[in-house]
């Protein structure tokens, strides 16, 4: 048993704050120019092999992409990906690697543990002080045995794991629950990591999104404030919120086999109705923060930092516009999209990450997550140190 462990169980506060996080970036980026030269190279394919029946009618001709059009459309210019060259190969268009055996780490688990270690030596932490691991992304690799048993595994952490998925708000799903077992008791340290692979589940090949998705991995320690180093950040409270909705979804699962007709379907990937997902999601985020600002006796326009989830950045930018009551700049609500394209729900959690730290003590910011479901978490956040 750790010092640490050994004054955290003497001195109880079931407080749970954010200790550190941790963040895995693939060594490979593409950008618009090389993404959209590489779709109308497939457009130009598709649309001289289908000539005749595009000639009668039959069929209807692609359209070329442009960087003009991504731009405008999310604000993205570039993402980073596990597997770049297949991505960018016509005949292909989508990630390719090596199958792994069974008794080697798996994709999801490398790239998790790579974030979680980050996180720990960030803390300051042992892995011996750690309780728990919850693996939450919008993709597992395999139904089981769960991908958080296996970071577990890997980490050498005595204690439990379980995997959970709310898409695009996985990683804010978790941290509330993290919070809940330390207010609980029933943890005193407890891993959040957010292995996102969304180059998978991606259809590289619709002009409509074929540019969103990045691959990232992320991790957050939720701790007792007993344990947490000087320098760290209180919760000051969450909030969740689910609303079902078809607009985003993807179909693809082990029961498709069941059903061999639906193989190929373009909606076994990610599909979205875009123009209602902005419309119906920027409202209910919006008043979900208000309502739990006010909950907290916080007042919204006093928040030095909004981390929301990088998936648009106009939702971004409305969003952020109504919570604060005026437009917000980039120090008041930093975007990581433009680099790393939407990352599901390590999102906010790369913007956080990577623009914290010249925050001052007493500081208050709010880390924030939506998307399919629909779904939402808030995370409201002060500084420490």
């Amino acid at each position: 048993m750790t010092r640490a462990i050994i004054a955290a169980l003497m001195e109880p506060t079931r407080n749970p704050v954010i200790s550190a996080t941790g963040l895995f970036t693939p060594e490979h980026s593409i950008s618009n120019e090389e993404l959209v030269e590489s779709f109308n190279r497939f457009v130009d394919r598709h649309n001289s092999a289908h000539a005749a029946a595009i000639a009668a009618g039959e069929t209807e001709a692609l359209t070329h992409s442009s960087v003009e059009f991504i731009e405008k459309a999310s604000g993205i210019k570039a993402r980073h990906v596990l597997a770049k060259e297949p991505v960018l190969d016509p005949d292909i268009m989508a990630p390719r690697w090596d199958a792994r055996g069974n008794d080697e780490l798996s994709m999801m688990a490398e790239i998790g543990v790579a974030a979680c270690r980050q996180a720990l030596e960030r803390a300051g932490r042992d892995v011996a002080d750690v309780d728990a691991v919850l693996c939450a992304a919008s993709n597992m690799e395999r139904g089981y045995p769960a991908m958080a048993i296996e970071i577990q595994q890997e980490l050498g952490i005595d204690g439990f794991g379980f995997d959970m998925n709310v898409a695009c708000s996985s990683a804010t799903f978790g941290i509330q629950t993290a919070a809940d077992y330390i207010r609980a008791g029933n943890a005193r340290s407890v891993l959040v990591v957010s292995p996102e692979i969304t180059s998978g589940h991606l259809n590289w090949r619709d002009r409509d999104s074929h540019f969103i998705f990045g691959d990232v991995a992320t991790a957050v320690l939720v701790e007792d404030a007993a344990l947490a180093p000087a320098d760290h950040w209180d919760i000051l409270g969450t909030r969740l919120k689910t609303v079902f909705s078809n607009n985003i979804r993807n179909n693809f699962g082990f029961l498709n086999r069941a059903v061999p007709e639906t193989e190929g379907d373009p909606d076994k990937l990610f599909v979205q109705e875009g123009r209602k997902v902005f419309k119906e999601v920027v409202p209910m985020v919006a008043d979900m923060i208000l309502t739990e600002a006010e909950r907290l006796g916080l007042d919204p326009e006093n928040l030095r930092r909004l981390w929301l989830h990088q998936a648009n950045a106009g939702m971004n930018r409305l969003i952020a516009q109504r919570v604060l009551g005026h437009e917000a700049n980039d120090d008041e609500s930093p975007t990581v999209l433009d680099t790393y394209g939407n990352t599901s729900s390590a999102g906010s959690i790369i913007a956080f990450h990577l623009h914290s730290d010249d925050l001052e003590p007493g500081d208050r910011g709010l880390i924030c997550s939506f998307g399919a479901g629909y779904s939402a978490g808030t995370v409201f956040v002060q500084r420490v140190g």
